[in-house]
């Protein structure tokens, strides 16, 4: 393995690390106003993602930015081709940020729904524009042969780009219902359990569909294979976790469906990181899209001294968080 296809794997585990750790945060504010029934049980809700949201988004800003240093050809094409939907990917990001903090900040019911509104929006948007967007590297995009895009907005809605962000807003709405399961106590917990298996059941039907349709666009090998057939496993496997009450089990399940589905889109994608649907010679692959060798090389050195610190400081703040949460 050369180090422009160990760059392409390290950009996939940023990737598979949003997801798992940001997956269960967007769920729970997409959950919140539903499955909150008062205004302190959504309080209660939001407090279980409280130490944690802001330290998982970090993990997109990584994947971008090693994009960019490592691939810098696909990050200009893939940008360039979806500016308009990471501009609404940023509205999202910034409304749901700025919920956390606003919500609290004048105590009056209106005031309170408005900005529970405003979570559960941009909560949804963002897998929903991000797994349109991971989606659409495998379905094509129209790029010449200069790497440029030649379509419009409405060539990125790819029918399977849609299904990519729809089987990704399931995932994390499974993921956050099994999130407050194990961080609440009471009547939201049982609330939680139920939209869990509900949800549960769905997920699996649609991760399933999703996990055959990438592999029959795909010239693939038997990489993205395991991953794949994992992910519907898993995720029934976790439904079954929660009408036992192993609360534990049924998140790590549900969040490991979810890194199985995006490493399963990366292994089909590979050798390519973006695919051309105007002619397949203008297809990007990893060794043309790949940095200088000398860039790679210092890349590599920083990731290694500086992944293990991120890991180690996300796990201690796990740790200390760890208790379940009540009204």
């Amino acid at each position: 393995m050369g180090l422009p296809e160990l760059w392409f794997v390290i950009i996939a585990i940023l990737w598979v690390g949003f997801f798992v750790l940001e997956g269960f945060d967007f769920g729970v504010g997409m959950l919140h106003g539903v499955l909150g029934r008062t205004g302190q049980e959504r309080r209660v809700a939001i407090n279980t993602i409280g130490p944690f949201w802001d330290g998982n988004e970090v993990w997109l800003i990584v994947a971008g930015a090693g994009t960019f240093a490592a691939f810098p050809d696909w990050y200009a094409s893939w940008f360039s081709a979806s500016y308009l939907a990471v501009f609404l990917l940023l509205v999202a990001l910034i409304i749901r940020g700025v919920s956390f903090e606003y919500r609290g900040k004048v105590d009056r019911p209106g005031w309170r729904r408005l900005w529970s509104g405003t979570l559960m929006t941009g909560s949804l948007l963002a897998p929903l524009v991000l797994g349109i967007a991971l989606g659409d590297l495998v379905a094509g995009l129209p790029i010449d042969a200069d790497g440029e895009f030649t379509g419009s907005f409405w060539d990125l809605f790819t029918p399977f780009g849609l299904w990519s962000g729809v089987t990704l807003v399931v995932l994390c709405l499974v993921n956050g219902a099994t999130f407050l399961g194990i961080r609440t106590t009471g009547e939201l917990t049982e609330r939680a359990h139920r939209a869990a298996r509900v949800l549960g059941g769905v997920s699996c039907v649609v991760v399933a569909v999703y996990a055959v349709w990438l592999l029959a666009i795909t010239d693939h090998s038997w990489g993205p294979i395991l991953p794949l057939a994992i992910a519907p496993v898993a995720l029934a496997v976790s439904v079954v976790a929660v009408h036992q009450a192993r609360d534990g089990w049924a998140f790590v399940l549900s969040a490991t469906s979810i890194g199985c589905a995006v490493a399963g889109l990366f292994a089909a994608l590979y050798p390519e990181v973006l695919v051309s649907s105007t002619d397949p010679a203008n297809s990007l692959t990893v060794t043309d899209a790949a940095s200088s060798e000398y860039a790679l090389k210092v890349m590599s050195v920083v990731a290694l001294v500086f992944v293990p610190l991120v890991l180690a400081y996300q796990t201690w703040s796990y740790f200390v968080f760890r208790h379940r949460l009540s009204a």
